[in-house]
């Protein structure tokens, strides 16, 4: 523990280089942007500014990447508040009480106490995150390849939580992405696979523009497709909470962030299991439940809380084991294997001043935050109002860049347009992307781990239950997998009565 302590120490004073700290303002400002703007989620922009990080340092790179991850969870209660509008989920539960607050006049302080509430929660998260993750990764030091093979099951096993209700299609999306995998030279044979003559595929399918394509172009095509309207601004008020608003909101933030904190530790436990289960903590908690949904602030601030504590957390089993919580961080996940960094035990040890000086920025990042956001609530107020006929074509050009400039091929802006045009018709027929994405990035390591596992015990599956580490990683698939099926339909179930509310305020 004490080495932890030092260690982080030395992360601060790396993070507090002047460049360093430029990149963690501009992950946040950026992040943030992104939040703000409908129809812009930070898996699509990460996606899109991996490539144009490619002129700075990873560790740089990486701290402006997960600056736009954290301070897109705050970016996107704006529009729960001042729009009604839940970019995901996870953001409905701000949605109830924060848009009716909005509507009374009090939505500045609304997106004030979310802004405190996700600066707190996230701060305290990365506490946790410096205290866990060295934990679980000197544990993963034991790992040989059965483990290894047994983890990238264990990791698809959140597949289920990431498909909701559409299981089956979250498993089709999964053997597709294993089959992009697959397209190149094969691992032990070399040779190529599925190219079907082409030289062009014989490399394979790069990550960044099948992501941007997937991730990127479809929220192009659907934000042609949306309108959206924002709430004039003499509704907001003063962007400061009162004294007595902070004292309320106390333990709504508390609880909020150890519920999100510790859900988050479980991957594939979203967000949005941590938000609505906030949610209805706060309302059993309550001495005025029946007030809930017309404008409380504990409704915003536990929800916003458990938000922030979540995705913090969820650098834990990215950066321990190389599981992705969330689809932002399963594109993440690709922009460290680009950068040449493998997420696991190894990465502690072979680049502990990278991971701990990671750690660091996003405590400042969250700071950060707090000190940008407050000042600037007017201005994400008015850019709220772009529309997407100008922000499209923007996103567009960006994409068409970012795709190329990952190899300098027209190759790959084909792939990414050709996947952008799959993308759409796959979200609009309810086809979860992640999985995808998912198994076309554990692909590789999944098929390695099986076949030197296979090596090792002369063609014989019982070593992934003699040696005790894989078998136990194989129960606990099982068991999440379980739990994410209970915790999915619980969560839709909140959804679907929280939207049922929702549009009772909306007419009253």
């Amino acid at each position: 523990m004490l080495e932890s302590f030092t260690m982080l120490m030395q992360g601060f004073a790396t993070a507090a280089s002047p460049m360093n700290l430029l990149m963690a303002a501009l992950g946040a400002l950026v992040g943030t942007l992104v939040g703000v703007l409908p129809g812009l989620g930070a898996a699509s922009a990460i996606a899109i500014l991996i490539p144009v990080t490619s002129v700075l340092e990873p560790t740089q790179a990486i701290i402006m990447l997960a600056g736009i991850y954290y301070g897109a969870q705050y970016g996107g209660s704006t529009t729960a508040i001042l729009l009604n509008i839940p970019g995901e989920t996870a953001s409905i539960p701000t949605c109830l009480d924060g848009y009716p607050m909005a509507k009374k006049g009090r939505g500045g302080p609304a997106l004030g106490i979310s802004a405190i509430a996700s600066c707190l929660a996230g701060m305290l998260g990365v506490v946790g995150l410096a205290f866990f993750a060295p934990i679980f990764a000197e544990y993963a030091l034991k790992f040989g390849p059965p483990e290894y093979f047994a983890l990238m099951i264990f990791s698809l096993s959140i597949i289920v939580n990431f498909s909701g209700e559409y299981i089956l299609k979250g498993f089709m999306m999964g053997i597709l992405g294993y089959v992009i995998s697959m397209v190149g030279v094969g691992i032990t044979s070399g040779l190529p696979r599925l190219t079907f003559g082409s030289v062009a595929m014989t490399r394979g399918f790069d990550s960044i523009p099948v992501i941007i394509g997937l991730f990127a172009l479809p929220e192009v095509f659907k934000g042609m497709e949306e309108k959206t309207v924002a709430i004039s601004s003499e509704k907001i008020g003063s962007i400061y909470p009162s004294i007595q608003d902070i004292k309320t909101s106390f333990w709504p933030i508390i609880r909020g962030w150890a519920i999100g904190f510790f859900l988050g530790l479980l991957p594939g436990c979203s967000p949005a299991v941590s938000t609505f289960m906030s949610y209805d903590v706060e309302k059993k908690c309550s001495k005025t439940p029946e007030l809930f949904g017309t404008g409380m602030i504990e409704g915003v601030a536990g929800p916003e809380a458990a938000n922030n504590a979540n995705s913090q957390a969820g650098f834990i089993p990215l950066l321990s084991f190389g599981i992705p919580a969330s689809p932002a961080l399963a594109v993440l996940l690709a922009g460290l294997m680009i950068y040449g960094l493998q997420p696991g035990p190894m990465l502690f040890q072979q680049q502990g001043g990278f991971v701990w000086t990671v750690i660091a920025s996003m405590f400042i990042g969250n700071l950060m935050l707090l000190v940008l956001n407050l000042p600037l609530v007017g201005l994400w107020v008015k850019l709220t109002r772009v529309p997407y006929g100008i922000l499209g074509p923007v996103i567009l050009f960006l994409c068409v860049i970012g795709s190329y400039s990952s190899r300098n091929s027209m190759f790959d802006v084909y792939v990414t347009v050709i996947f952008g045009i799959v993308g759409y018709f796959l979200q609009k027929y309810r086809f979860p992307i992640v999985p995808l994405v998912l198994c076309a990035i554990l692909g590789p390591t999944m098929e390695r781990g099986f076949i030197q596992s296979m090596a090792m015990s002369n063609d014989s599956l019982l070593i992934f239950f003699q040696r005790p580490i894989s078998c136990v990683i194989f129960i606990l698939t099982i068991l999440l997998s379980i739990f994410s099926i209970k915790a999915m339909r619980k969560t839709k179930k909140m959804a679907v009565e929280a939207s049922g509310e929702d549009a009772d305020i909306g007419s009253n």
